[in-house]
Protein backbone atom coordinates (compact mmCIF):
# COMPACT_ATOMS: atom_id res chain seq x y z
CA UNK A 1 0.00 0.00 0.00
CA UNK A 2 1.48 3.35 -1.03
CA UNK A 3 1.84 5.92 1.74
CA UNK A 4 -0.65 8.64 0.78
CA UNK A 5 1.77 11.34 1.96
CA UNK A 6 4.32 10.35 -0.69
CA UNK A 7 2.00 9.36 -3.51
CA UNK A 8 2.49 11.06 -6.85
CA UNK A 9 -0.11 10.29 -9.54
CA UNK A 10 1.39 8.53 -12.57
CA UNK A 11 1.11 10.06 -16.01
CA UNK A 12 -1.47 7.41 -16.96
CA UNK A 13 -3.78 5.87 -14.36
CA UNK A 14 -4.18 2.08 -14.14
CA UNK A 15 -6.36 0.10 -11.74
CA UNK A 16 -4.68 -1.15 -8.59
CA UNK A 17 -6.74 -3.83 -6.85
CA UNK A 18 -4.61 -3.46 -3.73
CA UNK A 19 -6.16 -0.02 -3.24
CA UNK A 20 -9.72 -1.17 -3.75
CA UNK A 21 -10.65 -1.67 -0.11
CA UNK A 22 -13.84 -3.44 0.84
CA UNK A 23 -15.36 -3.27 -2.66
CA UNK A 24 -12.28 -4.17 -4.69
CA UNK A 25 -13.91 -7.33 -6.05
CA UNK A 26 -16.73 -5.43 -7.78
CA UNK A 27 -15.11 -2.08 -8.62
CA UNK A 28 -13.92 -1.69 -12.20
CA UNK A 29 -13.30 1.20 -14.62
CA UNK A 30 -15.55 -0.06 -17.42
CA UNK A 31 -19.30 -0.54 -17.91
CA UNK A 32 -21.28 -3.45 -19.29
CA UNK A 33 -22.17 -6.93 -18.08
CA UNK A 34 -19.77 -9.52 -16.75
CA UNK A 35 -22.04 -12.53 -17.08
CA UNK A 36 -25.30 -13.70 -18.60
CA UNK A 37 -28.23 -13.70 -16.21
CA UNK A 38 -31.89 -13.05 -16.90
CA UNK A 39 -33.94 -11.17 -14.36
CA UNK A 40 -36.94 -12.85 -12.72
CA UNK A 41 -40.39 -11.43 -13.39
CA UNK A 42 -43.29 -11.62 -10.97
CA UNK A 43 -47.03 -11.18 -11.35
CA UNK A 44 -47.38 -7.45 -10.69
CA UNK A 45 -47.04 -4.65 -13.25
CA UNK A 46 -44.16 -3.06 -11.32
CA UNK A 47 -40.95 -5.04 -11.05
CA UNK A 48 -38.27 -3.59 -8.76
CA UNK A 49 -34.69 -4.86 -8.75
CA UNK A 50 -32.90 -3.45 -5.77
CA UNK A 51 -31.23 -3.82 -2.40
CA UNK A 52 -32.05 -2.20 0.94
CA UNK A 53 -29.41 0.51 0.79
CA UNK A 54 -30.53 4.13 1.25
CA UNK A 55 -31.07 4.53 -2.50
CA UNK A 56 -33.15 1.37 -2.62
CA UNK A 57 -35.19 2.32 0.44
CA UNK A 58 -36.32 5.54 -1.25
CA UNK A 59 -38.33 3.56 -3.80
CA UNK A 60 -39.77 0.88 -1.53
CA UNK A 61 -40.95 3.56 0.90
CA UNK A 62 -42.76 5.35 -1.94
CA UNK A 63 -44.34 2.13 -3.18
CA UNK A 64 -45.56 1.24 0.30
CA UNK A 65 -46.88 4.79 0.81
CA UNK A 66 -48.74 4.57 -2.51
CA UNK A 67 -50.34 1.30 -1.48
CA UNK A 68 -51.24 2.73 1.93
CA UNK A 69 -52.89 5.67 0.16
CA UNK A 70 -55.11 3.28 -1.83
CA UNK A 71 -53.28 3.10 -5.15
CA UNK A 72 -53.84 -0.58 -5.91
CA UNK A 73 -51.88 -0.31 -9.15
CA UNK A 74 -48.72 0.21 -7.15
CA UNK A 75 -48.52 -3.46 -6.19
CA UNK A 76 -45.02 -4.62 -6.95
CA UNK A 77 -42.53 -7.45 -6.92
CA UNK A 78 -39.20 -6.56 -5.31
CA UNK A 79 -36.25 -8.75 -6.27
CA UNK A 80 -32.99 -8.69 -4.35
CA UNK A 81 -29.88 -7.62 -6.25
CA UNK A 82 -26.86 -8.52 -4.12
CA UNK A 83 -24.42 -5.82 -5.13
CA UNK A 84 -21.55 -7.28 -3.09
CA UNK A 85 -21.79 -10.39 -5.25
CA UNK A 86 -21.94 -8.50 -8.54
CA UNK A 87 -25.59 -9.19 -9.42
CA UNK A 88 -25.79 -5.69 -10.90
CA UNK A 89 -23.41 -6.77 -13.66
CA UNK A 90 -25.67 -9.53 -14.93
CA UNK A 91 -26.83 -9.02 -18.52
CA UNK A 92 -30.50 -8.70 -17.56
CA UNK A 93 -29.83 -5.99 -15.02
CA UNK A 94 -27.51 -4.08 -17.34
CA UNK A 95 -30.28 -4.13 -19.94
CA UNK A 96 -32.52 -2.10 -17.62
CA UNK A 97 -29.75 -0.01 -16.08
CA UNK A 98 -26.60 0.43 -18.16
CA UNK A 99 -25.03 2.17 -15.14
CA UNK A 100 -25.23 -1.08 -13.08
CA UNK A 101 -26.55 0.60 -9.93
CA UNK A 102 -29.61 -0.20 -7.83
CA UNK A 103 -32.49 0.50 -7.86
CA UNK A 104 -33.97 -0.19 -11.28
CA UNK A 105 -37.65 -0.48 -12.13
CA UNK A 106 -39.57 -2.06 -15.00
CA UNK A 107 -43.18 -1.02 -15.50
CA UNK A 108 -45.03 -3.75 -17.42
CA UNK A 109 -48.47 -2.15 -17.23
CA UNK A 110 -48.34 -0.76 -20.77
CA UNK A 111 -48.05 -2.22 -24.23
CA UNK A 112 -44.31 -2.67 -23.83
CA UNK A 113 -42.08 -2.88 -20.74
CA UNK A 114 -40.73 0.51 -19.68
CA UNK A 115 -37.48 0.80 -17.76
CA UNK A 116 -36.62 3.53 -15.25
CA UNK A 117 -33.28 3.80 -13.50
CA UNK A 118 -31.74 6.25 -11.00
CA UNK A 119 -33.63 6.51 -7.72
CA UNK A 120 -34.70 10.12 -8.22
CA UNK A 121 -36.07 9.37 -11.68
CA UNK A 122 -38.02 6.39 -10.30
CA UNK A 123 -39.55 8.56 -7.56
CA UNK A 124 -40.68 11.19 -10.05
CA UNK A 125 -41.99 8.55 -12.47
CA UNK A 126 -44.09 6.79 -9.85
CA UNK A 127 -45.33 10.03 -8.27
CA UNK A 128 -46.50 11.27 -11.67
CA UNK A 129 -47.95 7.90 -12.65
CA UNK A 130 -50.17 7.78 -9.57
CA UNK A 131 -50.63 11.52 -9.01
CA UNK A 132 -49.37 11.39 -5.44
CA UNK A 133 -46.60 12.81 -3.22
CA UNK A 134 -45.53 15.35 -5.86
CA UNK A 135 -47.42 18.66 -5.69
CA UNK A 136 -49.13 19.94 -8.82
CA UNK A 137 -49.03 23.60 -7.83
CA UNK A 138 -46.02 25.02 -9.73
CA UNK A 139 -44.38 26.66 -6.73
CA UNK A 140 -44.82 23.64 -4.45
CA UNK A 141 -43.69 21.29 -7.20
CA UNK A 142 -40.56 23.35 -7.80
CA UNK A 143 -39.76 23.30 -4.08
CA UNK A 144 -40.23 19.54 -3.89
CA UNK A 145 -38.07 18.86 -6.94
CA UNK A 146 -35.40 21.27 -5.71
CA UNK A 147 -35.02 19.30 -2.48
CA UNK A 148 -35.19 15.99 -4.32
CA UNK A 149 -32.29 17.03 -6.53
CA UNK A 150 -30.50 18.51 -3.53
CA UNK A 151 -30.38 14.99 -2.16
CA UNK A 152 -29.32 13.49 -5.45
CA UNK A 153 -26.44 15.94 -5.65
CA UNK A 154 -25.51 15.81 -1.97
CA UNK A 155 -25.76 12.05 -1.47
CA UNK A 156 -22.46 11.18 -3.19
CA UNK A 157 -20.59 13.40 -0.73
CA UNK A 158 -22.17 11.49 2.13
CA UNK A 159 -21.89 8.00 0.64
CA UNK A 160 -19.01 7.84 -1.80
CA UNK A 161 -17.11 10.59 -0.02
CA UNK A 162 -17.51 10.57 3.76
CA UNK A 163 -18.81 7.01 4.07
CA UNK A 164 -16.08 5.55 1.91
CA UNK A 165 -13.14 7.26 3.57
CA UNK A 166 -14.53 7.06 7.13
CA UNK A 167 -15.79 3.47 7.06
CA UNK A 168 -14.51 1.52 4.07
CA UNK A 169 -11.17 2.80 2.80
CA UNK A 170 -8.26 0.44 3.59
CA UNK A 171 -6.34 3.31 5.21
CA UNK A 172 -7.60 6.29 7.21
CA UNK A 173 -6.67 9.48 5.38
CA UNK A 174 -7.14 12.48 7.65
CA UNK A 175 -7.45 15.02 4.86
CA UNK A 176 -10.17 13.03 3.04
CA UNK A 177 -12.18 12.34 6.22
CA UNK A 178 -11.96 15.96 7.36
CA UNK A 179 -12.91 17.26 3.92
CA UNK A 180 -16.04 15.13 3.65
CA UNK A 181 -17.02 15.39 7.33
CA UNK A 182 -17.08 19.17 6.93
CA UNK A 183 -19.32 18.89 3.88
CA UNK A 184 -21.70 16.40 5.51
CA UNK A 185 -22.07 18.62 8.57
CA UNK A 186 -22.79 21.57 6.28
CA UNK A 187 -25.49 19.51 4.57
CA UNK A 188 -27.00 18.55 7.92
CA UNK A 189 -27.08 22.23 8.84
CA UNK A 190 -28.82 23.08 5.54
CA UNK A 191 -31.47 20.46 6.30
CA UNK A 192 -31.78 21.46 9.96
CA UNK A 193 -32.34 25.11 9.09
CA UNK A 194 -34.98 24.16 6.52
CA UNK A 195 -36.85 21.95 8.99
CA UNK A 196 -36.81 24.62 11.68
CA UNK A 197 -39.76 26.33 9.99
CA UNK A 198 -41.26 23.46 8.00
CA UNK A 199 -42.75 20.14 9.04
CA UNK A 200 -41.41 18.49 5.90
CA UNK A 201 -38.55 19.44 3.64
CA UNK A 202 -40.75 20.83 0.86
CA UNK A 203 -43.10 22.63 3.26
CA UNK A 204 -46.23 21.39 5.01
CA UNK A 205 -46.76 18.44 2.64
CA UNK A 206 -45.11 15.02 2.82
CA UNK A 207 -43.52 14.36 -0.57
CA UNK A 208 -41.02 12.28 -2.50
CA UNK A 209 -38.38 14.78 -1.34
CA UNK A 210 -38.77 13.46 2.22
CA UNK A 211 -38.66 9.89 0.95
CA UNK A 212 -35.41 10.58 -0.89
CA UNK A 213 -33.66 12.39 1.94
CA UNK A 214 -34.78 10.30 4.93
CA UNK A 215 -32.98 7.01 4.12
CA UNK A 216 -29.66 8.86 3.96
CA UNK A 217 -29.87 11.70 6.45
CA UNK A 218 -32.41 10.11 8.76
CA UNK A 219 -30.20 7.05 9.14
CA UNK A 220 -27.22 9.32 9.71
CA UNK A 221 -29.14 11.32 12.31
CA UNK A 222 -29.89 8.14 14.30
CA UNK A 223 -26.24 7.01 14.18
CA UNK A 224 -27.09 4.03 11.97
CA UNK A 225 -25.08 5.05 8.91
CA UNK A 226 -21.36 4.25 9.07
CA UNK A 227 -21.59 4.26 12.90
CA UNK A 228 -20.66 7.93 12.64
CA UNK A 229 -23.25 9.56 14.88
CA UNK A 230 -20.90 10.54 17.69
CA UNK A 231 -18.15 11.59 15.27
CA UNK A 232 -20.51 14.00 13.48
CA UNK A 233 -22.43 15.01 16.64
CA UNK A 234 -25.72 14.32 14.89
CA UNK A 235 -27.76 14.90 18.05
CA UNK A 236 -27.11 18.63 17.69
CA UNK A 237 -29.39 18.83 14.66
CA UNK A 238 -32.64 18.97 16.63
CA UNK A 239 -34.97 19.67 13.73
CA UNK A 240 -33.51 16.83 11.67
CA UNK A 241 -34.01 14.56 14.68
CA UNK A 242 -37.67 15.58 15.00
CA UNK A 243 -38.34 15.03 11.30
CA UNK A 244 -36.44 11.73 11.28
CA UNK A 245 -38.50 10.36 14.15
CA UNK A 246 -41.81 11.44 12.58
CA UNK A 247 -41.06 9.68 9.30
CA UNK A 248 -39.67 6.59 11.01
CA UNK A 249 -42.99 6.14 12.82
CA UNK A 250 -44.99 5.91 9.59
CA UNK A 251 -46.11 2.30 8.95
CA UNK A 252 -45.32 2.50 5.23
CA UNK A 253 -41.82 3.77 5.99
CA UNK A 254 -41.27 0.87 8.38
CA UNK A 255 -42.34 -1.59 5.71
CA UNK A 256 -40.35 0.09 2.96
CA UNK A 257 -37.20 -0.08 5.03
CA UNK A 258 -37.57 -3.85 5.37
CA UNK A 259 -37.79 -4.65 1.65
CA UNK A 260 -34.62 -6.07 0.07
CA UNK A 261 -32.85 -5.51 3.38
CA UNK A 262 -29.94 -7.85 4.12
CA UNK A 263 -28.57 -6.40 7.36
CA UNK A 264 -29.76 -5.96 10.92
CA UNK A 265 -32.18 -8.14 12.81
CA UNK A 266 -33.59 -11.06 10.77
CA UNK A 267 -37.11 -9.90 11.66
CA UNK A 268 -36.40 -6.62 9.79
CA UNK A 269 -35.20 -8.33 6.62
CA UNK A 270 -37.62 -9.10 3.80
CA UNK A 271 -35.27 -10.16 1.02
CA UNK A 272 -38.03 -10.31 -1.59
CA UNK A 273 -41.47 -8.76 -1.53
CA UNK A 274 -44.29 -10.10 -3.72
CA UNK A 275 -47.37 -9.63 -1.53
CA UNK A 276 -48.42 -7.49 1.40
CA UNK A 277 -48.59 -10.59 3.58
CA UNK A 278 -44.88 -11.22 3.06
CA UNK A 279 -44.10 -8.75 5.86
CA UNK A 280 -45.82 -11.13 8.28
CA UNK A 281 -44.75 -14.47 6.86
CA UNK A 282 -41.49 -14.21 4.91
CA UNK A 283 -39.01 -12.16 6.92
CA UNK A 284 -35.71 -13.89 7.46
CA UNK A 285 -36.46 -14.89 11.04
CA UNK A 286 -39.41 -16.92 9.74
CA UNK A 287 -37.58 -18.45 6.78
CA UNK A 288 -34.38 -19.48 8.54
CA UNK A 289 -34.87 -22.46 10.80
CA UNK A 290 -33.31 -22.08 14.27
CA UNK A 291 -30.13 -24.07 14.89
Amino acid sequence: MTDSSTYTPPQIWTANKENGGRFAAINRPVAGSTHEKELPVGVHPLQLYSMGTPNGVKVTVLLEELLAAGHAGAQYDAWLIRIQEGDQFGSGFVDINPNSKIPALVDRSGAAPLRVFESGAILVYLAEKFGAFLPTDPARRAECLSWLFWQMGSGPFLGGGFGHFYAYAPTKIEYAIDRYAMEVKRQLDVLDRRLADNQYVAGDEYTIADMAIWPWYGSLAKGLLYDAGEFLQVQDYKNVQRWTNELAARPAVKRGRMVNRTMGEPSSQLHERHDANDFETKTQDKLVAPT
